[in-house]
Formats: C-alpha cells, structure tokens, sequence
C-alpha cells in the first residue's frame, strides 16, 4: 500500500494506482475531458492537471501513478488557473452555440467551463471545418471536436474498425476517418461509440425529430410506433426519475400524450424472432451434414455491417430472420393493416431503438416486404424520444401507466431479455427445446448465456445431443471469436453477436453519461421483467399463437418467408 495526501487528507491505496483514481475513490472528484479507464489515459486535455508538492510544474492525474508520501492539490489557485487557461483554449477550438447543441445540459466541457466560472474566451476563435454527409446515421460536427482522441481509442481498442484518424499537424491537427477515406468508405458498423464516448456533440446521431413530429400532425397518416426491450431500461435517465418509476408503460403513456396512434412492443416481433430462427435452426440441424455452421444471429445491424466488410465470405451463414424491428414494420403494414383494414400506405412506422445502425437498416432498399413502401419509416434513438419528451413539456413524475395496444404489444420475458448480451440466444434455446423436446425446460435453463464477458461460450443438452453455442458483444471480441472460428480453432453450432459491448441496453442511441458504462445495470432489469413475466417462452405468446393460425399459418412458411426473412448478401452498405 502507498501513504499519501490529497487536499489535506491522508489516504493509502493500491501501488500503482493513478492520481486520478486515487482522489475518486476518496470522494475527491478530478475534472478532466479526456480520460477513459485502460482505453484513453493519454493527458491530452490537461484538465485533470494537479500540483505535487516539492516539483515545480503540475502533472496529469489520469497517467502518473501515486508514490509515498507524495503531497497532492487537486484545487489549488496554480491548478485553478491552468485548467482556466487550458479550457479556454480547447473553447476557442469549439463551437459554443450551447443553445442549438444536441448536448447541452448533459456536455462535460460545459460543466468543467461552468465549475471554473468561464464566462469569456480570451483567444482567438479558431474552428476546425470540413463537409459531412449529412443523410448519413452518423454525423460529425468538427467545429465542436475537442482532439480528445476518445473516438479514435474505443474505435480503435474496442471495437477493432479504426475508422478514425489524426489528420493534419500542429495547429492544424484535427480527428477525422482514417486514411483519407469518406466515411461510407470506412467500413463503418454504425455501433454508434463513437458517439457515446464523445465527451461534446462533435459526434451524434442524424437528428429524425422533425420527420416524426411532421408525421403526428398528417391526419391522413396512422402512426404505428414500436419500443425496443432495451430501451425501457434507459428511457428516463435523464429526465430526472429513478429507474423503478420510469416503466415502459410510462413511456407508453408519454408516447400516447405526443399523440402517437398505436403504441406497440418490439417485444412482440422479439417473439416472432424467436420463433422464425429457432425453426430455422432447427431445420438446419436437421440436415446438418448439408449445412454450414454456425448460424449466427441476425438481428443486430451493426453486426451484419461488419460481417459484410469483414468476412464477406461468412455472410451466408447469418440466419435469414429479419431483426425484431424489421419484422414488426412488415407485419404492422400487412397484418395489422388487415385488421384495422386501412390502406397499408396510410401505416407510418416509427420504431424507438437503442441503436444507430438500426436508422441505417429501416433503409435498406429489400426492407420493403409489406409492399407499402419502407417497413418501417423512421428509426428515433433512445436520446431522440427523450429530446421529444422535453419538447413536448412533458413532465415525467406526472406520468401514470397506461397499456400497450393490442394485440401487437403483447410478448414474453424471452422476448425483454433480447436487450442484454446473450438474450437472443436464451430465448432461442428455451423455445428450440421446446419444439424438439415436446415440454418447456426451467425457464433459466440457458442462463449460463448470461454475463457481460465479451465472449462466453456454453454446451448444453438438447435431446441428447450436445449443442455448443458461443455470444460476443463488442466487435473487437466479435473480430477475435471471428478468427478463432475461421481457422478451426474452436466450433460452435449456434453464435449471438451484438456490435456494442454489453448488447442493445449499451447501444449508440442509448443515453449518455459521461464516464459511465450502464450496458451491466440495464440488463439487470431486463432479466428482472424476464423474471416476474407471466410468459417466459415465445412459443407461449397468444398473439404469436394468434397470428400464425390467423396469417402466417406457420413458421417459415411461404408467407413468413416473404415477409420475416431476409437475403443480408442484397444489403447494400
């Protein structure tokens, strides 16, 4: 252990722990912009700058470790006026229209500006510019970048795509798409981390607000809107209620008073999913020495961006299942159209995501099954809805819970658990036991899926036969178990991938808070709806049981096919 004084207390910690670490574990909080645990520790921003007693200049805290006895001021008038300095120069670089940024309130440059009491920036303003694709889910604002390198690191570290780059030199340094290329051009997965990790607004989602609110007020378009299972998990954090009160039924309630039609559940095509890929797999069993294994789960854009760019090869082995999202807009344009018995082109999809690939994947030009144009019109990010919430004056402790409606907002626990890392596979092997077996195994049979390791594997039992599956999240673990599988160095049956670490409950479109990774948290309540559901299998839901004796007849049917499978090599990027 190692004795040292942090601001007049006497503290000991774990050698080789940082002066950063060190304060926060004491309560001690020490500003920065640019620091990220073990991925981004570079110092770039000098605001966590800190004076050690008997050295004449100050230090970064986030990469220099405590020694003995060491005498710190994390405060102090020398540090005050450094970091002024130093903050003042990174918002001469910075667009500070706060009021028209996607961020503001929730910016760490604009609370570290307002804790040192920066009114004024006494130097020159120097704004970086260059064009973006402004259609593009991702959008850059370079006016706003900070070169805090966090982009370039979780890209690069995590994710394993190195889309991003320093260009440029000395004054003119600058963060852009790496090897002078477009960013379309970049084998980008729109995992959106990027975005999530980016301490100001130079990276964000595209802004598709506009479009819905245009939408709510045509009175000759039904507004037919779906809710991811991750996102009633992350609904509410920033709108000042705890997570317990913020239900998903809330949300429905917030939903109903923007004036939104129908208010669905993806939950709902999470059970169809589940019922049209665990068939598939089944199938594929069946025939297994005319098969390619594994199957690898479809239903996370982002995923299928990379293994398109990455291993184009490997692009058939994806189960043919669209996502949960893409299936609920082909059936809410053809099967719930019949039953309201409207014109399908009247129908505006909307669906509520976690997720920036999913903006891309609405697009996708064969995403048009139902025949009424888009299956699904407009994707809205978790942030999105929550920008609309406020824009409405919508106040959330006023909010009292209302159901979803019917029949397309009834499902399972199985289908919540799609959210967190290793759901999709846990729904799958309750329900493909189910159909081989003729019984429901314990509904936490598979739970040895769960976790938020970024790659599990798991053998069980099914009918005798041994079943060797594996999960990753994050495409970095996702490139590594990627490789093992090409050069036989491990074999698997069946494998769930999600781009983002720690599954949809930490996706792109998620709430942010800087500094805090909340994949593990929101999955926990997800396995806790899974927990206290009446249904806990999909094969269980009576409007999936409903809807195929009504319209589907059964799965992978011709009619499912048309409508719930899809050919990922016809994506285009």
């Amino acid at each position: 252990m190692v004795n040292l004084t942090i601001d007049g207390r006497k503290i000991r910690v774990k050698e080789g722990t940082t002066i950063f670490d060190a304060a926060a574990m004491n309560g001690i909080p020490i500003p920065n912009l640019c620091y990220l645990e073990d991925i981004n520790e570079i110092g770039a921003c000098r605001v966590c700058v800190i004076e050690l007693e008997g050295i004449n200049r100050l230090v970064t805290s986030c990469n220099n470790v405590v020694e003995e006895g060491m005498v710190i001021y994390t405060n102090s008038p020398k540090v005050r006026e450094a970091r002024r300095a130093n903050v003042q120069l990174i918002l001469s670089q910075h667009d500070a229209r706060c009021a028209v940024c996607a961020r503001s309130g929730n910016c760490s440059l604009q609370d570290v500006a307002n804790d040192l009491g920066i009114i004024g920036i006494p130097y020159a303003e120097n704004l970086s510019h260059a064009k973006w694709t402004e259609g593009f889910p991702l959008i850059r604002d370079y006016e706003k970048c900070i070169k805090c390198m966090r982009c370039i690191q979780i890209c690069d570290k995590v994710q394993d795509l190195n889309v991003w780059d320093i260009s440029g030199t000395g004054s003119r340094t600058n963060v852009d798409v790496s090897r002078n290329r477009t960013i379309e051009e970049a084998d980008c997965a729109l995992c959106g981390q990027c975005i999530t990790h980016c301490p100001v607004a130079a990276l964000r989602e595209r802004d598709d607000t506009q479009i819905v609110f245009d939408a709510l007020a045509d009175r000759d378009k039904i507004t037919v809107v779906q809710i991811a299972p991750a996102v009633r998990a992350a609904w509410a954090e920033m709108l000042g209620v705890s997570r317990e009160f913020a239900t998903v039924k809330r949300l429905v309630a917030a939903l109903r008073r923007m004036g939104f039609n129908y208010i669905f559940d993806t939950n709902f095509a999470a059970d169809l999913t589940i019922m049209e890929e665990g068939s598939e797999f089944l199938e594929k069993l069946a025939n297994k020495k005319n098969e390619t294994f594994p199957m690898f789960t479809s239903c996370c854009p982002g995923w299928i961006r990379f293994m398109k760019t990455q291993y184009p090869d490997m692009v058939g082995q994806l189960s043919s299942a669209k996502s949960p999202q893409q299936m609920f807009g082909a059936m809410a344009k053809s099967y719930y159209a019949e039953l309201l018995g409207v014109d399908p082109s009247r129908i505006f999809s909307i669906s509520i995501m976690p997720c920036l690939a999913k903006k891309y994947e609405c697009g996708v030009s064969v995403m048009n099954d139902a025949g009424a144009g888009q299956d699904v019109d407009v994707v809205l990010t978790t942030r999105e809805v929550e920008r609309m919430i406020r824009a409405e004056h919508i106040v959330t402790e006023d909010l009292e819970e209302e159901e979803f409606d019917t029949p397309l907002g009834v499902s399972t626990g199985a289908a919540v658990i799609f959210g967190a890392t290793g759901g999709v596979m846990e729904a799958a092997l309750r329900t493909a036991y189910y159909l081989v077996v003729g019984e429901n195994p314990e509904p936490d049979a598979f739970k040895d899926v769960r976790g938020e390791k970024g790659w599990k594997e798991a053998s069980f039992n099914l009918a005798g036969s041994k079943l060797r599956v594996a999960i990753a999240s994050g495409l970095g673990n996702t490139r590594r178990l990627m490789e093992a599988i090409r050069d036989g160095s491990v074999e698997y049956d069946f494998v769930e991938i999600m781009a983002c670490p720690g599954g949809c409950a930490g996706g792109g479109g998620q709430p942010i808070k800087d500094g805090e990774e909340r994949a593990g948290e929101r999955a926990q309540v997800l396995y806790g709806l899974d927990e206290i559901s009446e249904l806990r299998f999909s094969h269980e839901n009576p409007s999936i049981i409903k809807c195929y004796e009504d319209y589907l007849q059964k799965p992978l049917s011709d009619r499912s096919h048309k409508l719930l499978h899809t050919d990922q090599n016809t994506w285009e990027l």
